[in-house]
């Protein structure tokens, strides 16, 4: 056997995987139950070899950002996301109006998690009808409900006002997030009388009945109008998104991406991206708990399936980044730690 068809024989082979490479970008939408996994996880293992870095900013900001949008002065999240949610957009002015638990503290209210709360179909559109009923006529602001159950509100003209994401302001004294700008004062008085008509609320007598906390408020965040589609792509080598929710749709169409909805175990979604450069993907709820999801991750390196895996981690108002490559794993030095430490 001739040394020069070994080395045609290691190239063609080496071809042959490069070929089904890609990077991969995995963004985890969850808080605290991401950061209460244990040293033993497989995420911790995979951190444990990762250069990790951190993002002054939360991982909803961060998906705009790389995905071409710019802050004027929110990210457009409401907009982009109502239409795909069943709304017809228009050309009005957007914001999500999450459905939202606040708690009294000492001298302040703080934003509980979850947010935005579950709330059912028929208490969700009773809740938004009163508020359509009180603001609709003399302050034309009109709520609405998307076929995922989200809540939105429009008006006709820009309200003057920058918003915080609910990340930012989760835990937190309210206080420091709420609506700013020269409309301020009037958008908080707008929150204090949702406040009242949710206070004495049927459908909220209903929830707590059934031992459910009470939607006393809401959040309101991402505002703008729908951008239009980027005539270049983002600078960045993504080429496809991966996720469920109707921000990821979204940001797939407004960036000129592939989109594919996550029907199965993440290890099948893998298996699908060949001929793919580089795959952002959404880790939602229901995978982001299962070991098996970050197995899989982590079997894409060892396969060198994967040639660059970075994943997103939500911490409320920063998002840590870390970036693994195949060679990391063999960093046998670097000893796992409990998720809780990556929040110092």
């Amino acid at each position: 056997m001739s040394h020069s068809w070994l080395v045609a024989s290691k190239i063609g082979t080496y071809l042959s995987i490069e070929n089904n490479l890609v990077k991969l970008t995995v963004d985890c939408v969850s808080t605290g139950q991401l950061f209460a996994k244990p040293a033993t996880s497989v995420l911790a293992y995979l951190l444990s070899k990762a250069t990790i870095r951190e993002e002054a900013m939360p991982l909803e900001a961060l998906v705009c950002a790389q995905s071409g949008l710019a802050p004027m002065p929110d990210y457009s999240i409401a907009a982009i996301t109502a239409a795909e949610d069943g709304v017809s957009v228009g050309a009005d002015y957007w914001l999500r109006a999450d459905p939202v638990h606040l708690v009294l503290q000492r001298d302040s209210f703080s934003l509980s998690e979850p947010c935005p709360l579950s709330v059912s179909r028929a208490h969700a559109q009773a809740m938004i009808a009163s508020f359509n009923a009180h603001f609709a006529q003399e302050d034309g602001l009109k709520f609405c409900l998307g076929e995922s159950g989200a809540w939105y509100v429009s008006l006709a003209q820009p309200p003057q006002i920058k918003t915080a994401l609910p990340a930012m302001a989760m835990g937190k004294n309210i206080a420091h997030f709420m609506p700013q700008g020269s409309a301020a004062s009037q958008w908080v008085a707008y929150l204090n009388e949702v406040q009242m008509l949710l206070h004495a609320h049927a459908a909220n007598a209903e929830r707590e009945g059934a031992g459910g906390v009470a939607v006393n408020s809401i959040w309101l965040s991402g505002g703008g109008v729908m951008p239009a589609p980027l005539a270049v792509k983002p600078d960045s080598d993504i080429d496809c998104m991966v996720g469920n929710t109707a921000l990821y749709k979204g940001l797939a169409k407004h960036s000129g991406l592939m989109h594919h909805n996550i029907s199965a175990s993440l290890q099948s979604v893998i298996s699908q991206m060949a001929g793919h450069t580089h795959v952002r993907m959404q880790l939602a709820q229901d995978l982001l708990l299962a070991e098996d999801s970050f197995q899989a991750l982590l079997n894409g390196l060892k396969k060198r399936s994967i040639t660059q895996l970075v994943v997103n981690l939500a911490c409320y108002e920063k998002t840590l980044v870390a970036t693994i490559k195949p060679l990391d794993l063999y960093k046998f030095w670097r000893s796992t730690k409990p998720m809780s430490a990556y929040l110092v």
